[in-house]
């Protein structure tokens, strides 16, 4: 005789069976990403950062203020162009650190909100210095 309850239907598995999580959200000690998955995601995303953080410093900054010096008539770009990095890189850091960090992937979202927040705080001093 075939049971028509919902657990039943179901084989005898319970709410959050399905999710690999248990009943309320906790997660057992073998759910989620392996540590060494996500040191191996921070090293990459870590060599990602510090491209776009070397470009937006020595190519957008460093190319407009070396054609600031040519151009001394017109206030000079390279502050705005380091506050527009800047934001970009508070943007990269808010989506990409806190989107890892509620994933549950923290040692890649720990490492994305301090590298993009350096190179942030960085382009900031260099867009404050004129």
């Amino acid at each position: 005789m075939r049971s028509t309850s919902p657990v039943g239907m179901l084989g005898g598995m319970r709410a959050g069976d399905v999710t690999g999580r248990r009943a309320g959200g906790a997660t057992g000690p073998g759910d989620g990403p392996s540590v060494g998955r996500q040191v191996g995601v921070a090293l990459a995303l870590l060599v990602v950062d510090l491209l776009v953080i070397a470009y937006l410093v020595l190519i957008r900054y460093g190319m407009t203020g070396w054609a600031d010096a040519y151009d001394s008539a017109n206030p000079p770009d390279a502050p705005r162009e380091a506050l527009r990095g800047m934001w970009f890189l508070v943007g990269g850091a808010g989506v990409t650190g806190a989107g890892l960090l509620v994933l549950g992937w923290r040692v890649p979202g720990v490492v994305q909100l301090v590298v993009l927040g350096t190179g942030a705080g960085l382009l900031a001093c260099l867009a404050a210095r004129g």
